[in-house]
């Protein structure tokens, strides 16, 4: 435990020395393009994952990669930890996330996470914000970006299972996207607010993609039903 502790101590000292330097970055590519901005700003995400692994001892492996389209496409996925914030940006195509505004004022991290155009959605107003992730969704859609949204809205316990919210189905009905559900096990090595991190390995399972059909509450379902049913076997693949 002790090693433990000090492995987490010199990850978050290493995070609070490079963030602050990489919002500035970020602040100043903002004349850029959307995707060349993405691409400058997610160097900061490569350094962490570094950081991640030869510090804390922190390793992933993906099963199902092949399932990735080369189009971009909605990912529904498991949400337990901050680590698949930054573990996705490294396993799938440039991205965008749907997430609570209240995050974009989070300074240097949150400045920096502005740059990167995200759909940052006011949850106190659900229509507005359903009206939001489809107008937005589709404009990041057709300028090349594949969009991720937890369904369940927050971060889950390992073990656990939150309520599955249909926002994510309702886009990729209206526009016709695809969806690609995908199951982790972060929340084993990298907890919900944790300072400590515990070294092993991450599995990320990315399923075949689900076509979308003229009901958002059954393309939910058809979702919900193959992460949760991969969740208990992804230690064992």
């Amino acid at each position: 435990m002790i090693q433990v502790v000090i492995r987490s101590s010199l990850f978050a000292a290493f995070q609070l020395l490079l963030t602050p330097v990489f919002a500035v970055i970020a602040l100043l590519t903002f004349p850029l393009p959307a995707l060349t901005r993405y691409r400058i700003i997610t160097v900061w995400t490569c350094w962490v994952m570094w950081a991640s692994r030869v510090i804390c001892g922190i390793r992933y492996r993906v099963i199902g990669a092949e399932n990735i389209p080369q189009q971009p496409c909605i990912i529904l996925a498991k949400h337990q930890s901050a680590w698949e914030t930054m573990g996705f940006q490294l396993i799938f195509p440039p991205q965008v996330w749907v997430l609570k505004k209240e995050l974009l004022r989070v300074p240097f991290f949150g400045w920096g996470l502005a740059m990167l155009s995200p759909i940052a959605i006011d949850r106190s107003s659900r229509r507005q914000a359903l009206q939001q992730l489809v107008d937005q969704g589709r404009q990041r859609l057709a300028a090349g970006f594949y969009i991720v949204i937890f369904p369940e809205g927050t971060r889950i316990a390992p073990g656990k299972r939150g309520k599955y919210r249909a926002g994510g189905a309702r886009l990729a009905v209206q526009t016709g996207t695809p969806v690609l559900p995908v199951a982790h096990n972060a929340g084993l090595r990298w907890g919900k607010n944790a300072f400590l991190k515990y070294p092993g390995m991450i599995t990320v399972s990315i399923g075949p993609l689900i076509q979308p059909d003229d009901n958002a509450e059954s393309l939910t379902r058809r979702v919900e039903d193959w992460i949760e049913n991969e969740m208990p076997h992804l230690d064992t693949r």
